[in-house]
């Protein structure tokens, strides 16, 4: 978390979950979580209304502006991974570790990939500025455990099952077939990371007198900012347990 430089970043990310699959970390919390990552001087980092327009896919430019928009989702989502665990890890068995050490190590791999995709096309990460949408929302949620399973894993991650598909055919449109099959790749893991948040989710919700969907509609209508809005993958959602019970009835 207090590792700034991405490379570096991303090597720390994949040595500590092979040293927790190995046994030599222990279950234990006693280091408090920063309020915020650190984070490199670039990309600049500005409020998603001001973000430039990236324009159509067939444009060389464009698709780096995409590439660039993903490999810094990946890098947030590097420090998100690890910030659950560290923030709430006590309030759960070894098992939630393991599925999240398993997602942070899965978040720097494909930030790894799309940054070398980047170098592939002739930029790299930070040439261009980035939003803090999904810091945002791990801070609103820093608080809540179920807050935050409900507005990351499956809300904001879901949405990328949604909007990936179209975006693989763009770039196969464009006769990017690279970055389309990088962009596969990742959905393939991001279901299983959809999957993990609903299973704890559902886990920390049972036995409660309020239902795991209406719980999550709750905490969604409470913390979420933005609109959770069709079209769905629903065949996706519902590879990650994220049945229609939970969003349909938020569906905007």
């Amino acid at each position: 978390m207090l590792t700034a430089d991405p490379h570096a970043k991303r090597v720390a990310a994949r040595s500590v979950a092979r040293a927790w699959r190995l046994g030599r970390l222990a279950h234990r919390f006693d280091v408090a979580m920063p309020d915020r990552p650190a984070r490199p001087d670039a990309p600049v980092l500005l409020p998603p209304m001001q973000m430039p327009r990236r324009g159509k896919m067939g444009s060389p430019r464009a698709r780096i502006a995409m590439l660039h928009a993903l490999a810094h989702i990946e890098f947030v989502a590097i420090d998100l991974a690890f910030d659950l665990i560290g923030r709430f890890g006590d309030q759960f068995p070894p098992a939630f570790t393991d599925d999240w050490m398993h997602v942070g190590a899965d978040e720097a791999m494909h930030f790894a990939l799309l940054d070398r995709r980047l170098h592939q096309s002739g930029s790299h990460y930070g040439a261009l500025p980035a939003h803090d949408g999904l810091w945002q929302a791990a801070e609103a949620t820093a608080g809540d455990v179920l807050a935050r399973l409900a507005v990351v894993p499956m809300v904001l991650e879901a949405r990328a099952l949604d909007i990936t598909p179209a975006t693989i055919e763009r770039f196969e449109g464009a006769g990017d077939d690279v970055s389309a099959k990088i962009l596969g790749r990742i959905m393939k893991d991001e279901i299983r990371h959809v999957r993990a948040g609903t299973k704890w989710f559902i886990a920390a919700t049972n036995g409660s007198s309020v239902s795991a969907e209406h719980t999550y509609q709750n905490l969604v209508r409470q913390y979420f900012q933005g609109s959770v809005k069709p079209p769905f993958n629903d065949s996706a959602r519902r590879q990650a347990g994220l049945t229609q019970e939970f969003y349909a009835a938020l569906a905007t």
